[in-house]
């Protein structure tokens, strides 16, 4: 860190120390995830702690394949830079660019928040892709975890734990991250397909040696990235057949899908507008098509799929339990049901009992991850 890096660090740090409830937030792209945070005796909204003065990347080496960035570095930024080198974050996190608040992604909102994008079914999840993080307890002090390398990595390995933690548990001070080279080839295939004939076809291609790096299902219309060496993607192009969309329409499209900013997810915000909500659900991917009241789109080969939906929360979240999944109140007006689903009393324990071991005090996005928390 230079001197007005470390600075800022030590401000964050009296912050923290002063002992009230903060709000933890880079430039606000993902304010709307999450459940509303609650400060405790005041209809106030909570203080912000912002991330903003700690950004940069601070080491990056294309050959060991790793970059570390503070927090509140954009993720634009990070990305422009491995893109010089002919390297990605494989996992495709979703940006947010003027999405929800004309904000943009930070590298501290991306590993708190733990979306990743249409590659996650094949490129693995943010927390795959954590190698170490710094980060501030609810007492201000600043703790390592995890190294640069994987074979680094020993003990409890708090650095994955953050990710998709909400910011409950501490503030994230910087990353490090495996980054990846870019594919050589890539290639975009659409069919026409019902739902339940999409889902069908997307498992069987899983159980195949080809070079898939996403899928997506709506409106009628199955589409299949292909990612790899040239030979593979041609070979499984011939194989495949199918409908091929030119690169020029098919980088946009995958963009929008990533950065939900296609029309889709620009439907389901005026749905929820409305009074609809959108959720975000997690099931097995060979489960069938689900009766589910609404417009659905689906990804990761059936194992992530939206749906807009007047339905109640308790009716929809029975219906994704029984099979096998769980459901996240994505975007909505009225998340009194929760933004998560409910944990059963040993889960609870225990994330109660992270919580008391970083931040004993509730300081950090008190009610962003559960009511409770």
């Amino acid at each position: 860190m230079d001197a007005a890096q470390a600075a800022a660090l030590r401000d964050i740090q009296a912050r923290i120390r002063e002992g009230r409830p903060l709000r933890i937030a880079g430039h606000g792209s993902k304010d709307f995830y999450g459940g509303w945070l609650t400060p405790t005796g005041t209809a106030e909204p909570l203080p912000v702690l912002s991330t903003t003065a700690l950004s940069g990347v601070l080491a990056y080496e294309p050959s060991e394949l790793y970059l570390t960035a503070l927090a509140g570095t954009p993720l634009a930024d990070v990305e422009a830079l491995l893109a010089e080198h002919g390297q990605h974050l494989a996992f495709e996190p979703p940006r947010f660019v003027g999405a929800t608040s004309g904000g943009q992604g930070t590298i501290g909102g991306m590993v708190a928040t733990g979306l990743s994008g249409p590659a996650r079914a094949t490129a693995g999840a943010v927390r795959d892709h954590v190698l170490g993080l710094s980060m501030l307890n609810g007492q201000g002090e600043l703790l390592h975890f995890g190294g640069t390398v994987m074979k680094n990595v020993a003990g409890y390995d708090v650095s994955r734990l953050m990710a998709g933690a909400m910011g409950v548990l501490g503030f994230i001070a910087q990353v490090t991250l495996k980054v990846l080279p870019r594919p050589v080839a890539s290639a975009t295939l659409r069919f026409e397909s019902a739902q339940e004939a999409a889902l069908v076809q997307m498992n069987r291609w899983a159980g195949q040696p080809l070079p898939i790096s996403a899928t997506a299902w709506w409106d009628g219309a199955l589409v299949l990235r292909l990612s790899g060496a040239e030979a593979a993607v041609s070979a499984a192009v011939r194989k495949l057949g199918g409908d091929m969309i030119p690169e020029a329409m098919a980088a946009p499209f995958w963009l929008g899908l990533r950065d939900q900013s296609d029309e889709f997810f620009l439907g389901a915000r005026r749905a929820v507008h409305g009074g609809a909500s959108m959720w975000r659900i997690a099931v097995p991917a060979t489960t069938p098509a689900m009766s589910l009241h609404g417009e659905q789109l689906i990804e990761w080969g059936g194992a992530q799929r939206w749906v807009v939906t007047p339905m109640a929360a308790g009716q929809l979240r029975e219906m994704v339990a029984a099979a096998g999944g769980h459901a996240t109140l994505f975007y909505a007006n009225d998340k009194s049901a929760g933004a998560f689903s409910p944990l059963g009393p040993q889960l609870t324990r225990i994330h109660k009992e992270l919580k008391r071991q970083f931040d004993p005090a509730g300081i950090f996005n008190p009610g962003r991850l559960y009511p409770d928390l």
